[in-house]
């Protein structure tokens, strides 16, 4: 967990990254927000299933001094859904090409609707040992298809070496149901990419107005946190003054 100085009254951004990838995703919206001087915070999401994750960062922006303004790019965004509102100080939520599931939901019921989606077939399927000596399976993207699925708008170069630094996500992510969706009591704003072909810009755009988020959307794939951190940035500084008022 990477952590900076809070200034201020104005809330700490906390960035939850998704599957697939670690915090360093946030790499360049954190230096742009650091140089506005608001506080930030990067939380590493564990990807070992909706339950166990949102328990974990739930207590990772509990121990956060102050009101969050929290931030959830793809499996990150069901992930803030189901913590938020146990962390007890959460006052907004921003989703980066981010899930915002109902209750009883689960992602892989979502993204069966998706018509823009490929990633189910870009898939690996491996095991990880669980506690009790079983095992459990974990999805990667094959590095072949992770230019073209997730990440089609930054280089094939920088595609390349995302896909090998790739984290996986046990399946228990997909099919772990949602509790209580926080985004029925806080307010939210959702960044849609136009050409989001991982999660799917069809089932962002359905959750997002179900959610009642205010919608910026722009051309860019799922990952345009890193491919235009700029885009992510302004939502993230009207989120805070929405919720600085």
């Amino acid at each position: 967990m990477t952590e900076a100085t809070t200034t201020g009254a104005r809330p700490t951004v906390a960035l939850v990254h998704g599957a697939f990838a670690d915090s360093s995703g946030w790499n360049d919206v954190v230096a742009q927000l650091l140089a506005d001087g608001v506080g930030v915070r990067a939380v590493s999401n564990p990807l070992r299933g909706i339950s166990h994750d949102a328990a974990y960062v739930a207590s990772a922006l509990s121990q956060i001094d102050g009101p969050v303004l929290a931030v959830g790019h793809s499996y990150g965004g069901a992930v803030i859904t189901n913590a938020a509102l146990r962390a007890g100080n959460v006052v907004g939520l921003v989703y980066v090409a981010g899930f915002a599931p109902d209750e009883g939901e689960t992602l892989q019921d979502i993204e069966s609707d998706s018509k823009d989606s490929v990633l189910t077939t870009a898939l690996l399927q491996w095991s990880y040992p669980t506690g009790d000596s079983g095992t459990q399976t974990e999805f990667a993207i094959d590095p072949d298809r992770f230019h073209d699925a997730f990440a089609s708008d930054v280089s094939e170069e920088q595609a390349r070496v995302m896909a090998a630094t790739q984290r996986p996500i046990s399946a228990l992510g997909f099919g772990e149901p949602t509790a209580a969706p926080a985004w029925k009591s806080l307010p939210s704003w959702a960044v849609i990419p136009t050409g989001d072909k991982a999660a799917g810009s069809d089932v962002l755009r359905t959750m997002a107005a179900r959610a009642g988020a205010t919608v910026t959307e722009a051309d860019g794939s799922h990952v345009i946190m890193v491919s235009q951190p700029q885009v992510v940035t302004e939502v993230i500084r009207q989120a805070l003054q929405a919720v600085s008022a």
